[in-house]
């Protein structure tokens, strides 16, 4: 799927365009699970804190904003850090929102970063998330520095190396630096010790993966991007089948004809239902072919 379209620009003008069909870790269907996905990780982080804010977070992760907003406000104030992080979610989640709102959720947010618990590092990680996505003039400069600084405060925690895996995307699509192709993807390569989680790390290399295909480097690079997926595993849905597709299609590319052997025939069994199938099974023909060929001692 990635290597198609991503040759069509690789101008400085156009990485954030390609930034918006890379930038997610996955296409629509994963991105609506995985931000599902972080709102129960929310109820989990904060049910240690304030368990009678538990509901809440159940209610925002089934986007039930208004529901979420009239329950926070039902609870009597005590002051807690993990209440205004409530009150800042519930603001960001709110729908229309304003950039008033947002500002409020900012300051909010400030307050309740300053510690070094797992609330702390959520509130910095979520502030660098506005200045992202969420602020009506997006600042990646700002977003890179917040997560930047998330990082050197907490580097142990999730929400710090989920904004590595942020900053690393920005790096990639959509910072003014590095101006070089190479030197982005360099860069982003050496955040991976740092993320340090298997998911987070997978997920990044997929990232470098379309990278290296929006900027032509060779094969055998992106290769090693798409194997480091692949190790790991536990990709779902479309991904997991572009993934298997793409891996087969760059190693014959490669001039490995029996490494892409075994990524379309795993591609047939693992995804018998995917409408690529007839044109996998002519590949898997057309090598089956020339491995003939070579046995009789023919030519290529």
């Amino acid at each position: 799927m990635f290597a198609g379209g991503a040759r069509r620009a690789c101008g400085k003008g156009k990485i954030f365009q390609h930034a918006r069909v890379f930038g997610a870790s996955t296409p629509l269907p994963r991105s609506a699970f995985l931000l599902l996905a972080g709102w129960l990780w929310l109820v989990r982080t904060v049910w240690a804190h304030e368990p009678d804010l538990t509901q809440v977070w159940k209610n925002l992760a089934d986007s039930q904003n208004t529901t979420a907003q009239a329950m926070l406000a039902s609870l009597p104030p005590d002051g807690s850090r993990a209440r205004l992080l409530a009150t800042a979610v519930v603001q960001m989640a709110h729908q229309p929102v304003t950039e008033e709102m947002l500002r409020s959720a900012e300051a909010d947010l400030v307050v309740v970063a300053q510690g070094d618990d797992e609330v702390a590092a959520l509130a910095g990680y979520l502030r660098a998330r506005l200045y992202q996505v969420h602020f009506q003039k997006t600042d990646y400069t700002r977003a890179a520095e917040l997560y930047r600084e998330l990082a050197r405060r907490q580097p142990q925690n999730h929400w710090a190396r989920l904004g590595l895996m942020k900053l690393g995307l920005l790096t990639l699509f959509a910072l003014p630096e590095p101006a070089e192709p190479v030197a982005r993807l360099r860069a982003v390569e050496a955040l991976l010790p740092a993320i340090a989680e298997p998911a987070l790390q997978r997920d990044l290399n997929l990232q470098l993966g379309r990278a290296a295909v929006l900027y032509e480097r060779p094969v055998e690079e992106t290769l090693v991007y798409l194997k480091a997926v692949d190790r790991v595993g536990g990709l779902v849905g479309l991904v997991a089948e572009d993934l298997v597709s793409q891996l087969g299609e760059l190693s014959l590319r490669a001039g490995r004809p029996a490494d892409a052997k075994v990524y379309f025939q795993r591609f047939l069994r693992d995804f018998p239902t995917n409408n690529r199938s007839f044109n996998v099974e002519q590949k898997l023909a057309r090598i089956a072919e020339r491995e003939h060929a070579a046995g009789q001692g023919g030519g290529p």
